[in-house]
């Protein structure tokens, strides 16, 4: 049952925030969406701004996930610190030690909850994709 069909008009109050993915207009999504004092990151590929194709190995993929997603939560107000939760994905179990020495180097103090997982992703260049959540200070 839908809120309107209840009779439950409110409505949480959400902020947009866009990278610029050209999957973005494409899927209908947005890179991070603040509601509820959270921030809920998309899964973010290590898509590069200038369209040129992602670095080839896990590592340097996994450190452009990260920045594209630091780059949305400072856009929101939020930092690495405020991470509670992140979601790797791999496209192989033997790309985990490269995805989590460069996830380490942002997290490793900070100790977000995390899964990862091995899956298929769209382009067949990516070895990671990454979603995280934040709480805002």
């Amino acid at each position: 049952m839908s809120a309107s069909t209840r009779g439950d008009t409110r409505r949480v109050a959400r902020r947009l925030i866009s990278s610029g993915s050209p999957f973005e207009p494409i899927m209908g999504f947005s890179r991070a969406v603040v509601s509820g004092g959270h921030v809920y990151v998309s899964g973010t590929a290590p898509v590069m701004p200038d369209g040129a194709d992602p670095p080839e190995d896990t590592y340097s993929q996994t450190r452009r996930c990260l920045e594209i997603i630091l780059d949305a939560l400072e856009q929101t107000g939020a930092r690495a610190e405020d991470v509670v939760r992140t979601r790797v994905y791999l496209t192989s179990a033997d790309a985990f030690e490269e995805a989590a020495r460069a996830h380490s180097e942002i997290f490793r103090e900070i100790r977000p909850a995390n899964t990862t997982v091995v899956a298929q992703l769209l382009d067949p260049r990516w070895h990671v994709e990454i979603e995280a959540e934040a709480v805002l200070p």
